[in-house]
């Protein structure tokens, strides 16, 4: 229940961060966080498949 809560807060927090932003910075961000995940995913993968 407490996680629900936190991601609830944390979810309103950004969309209101975003709606004050224009579209073009939104979207920006987002290309960036998806391309951070996207590493991090990858490096995360090579590292455990490296331990094996």
């Amino acid at each position: 229940m407490i996680f629900l809560v936190a991601a609830l807060l944390l979810m309103g927090l950004l969309l209101g961060s975003v709606a004050h932003v224009s579209v073009q910075t939104a979207l920006i961000a987002a290309v960036c966080i998806g391309g951070w995940l996207l590493v991090f995913a990858a490096r995360e993968r090579r590292a455990r498949h490296h331990r094996s």
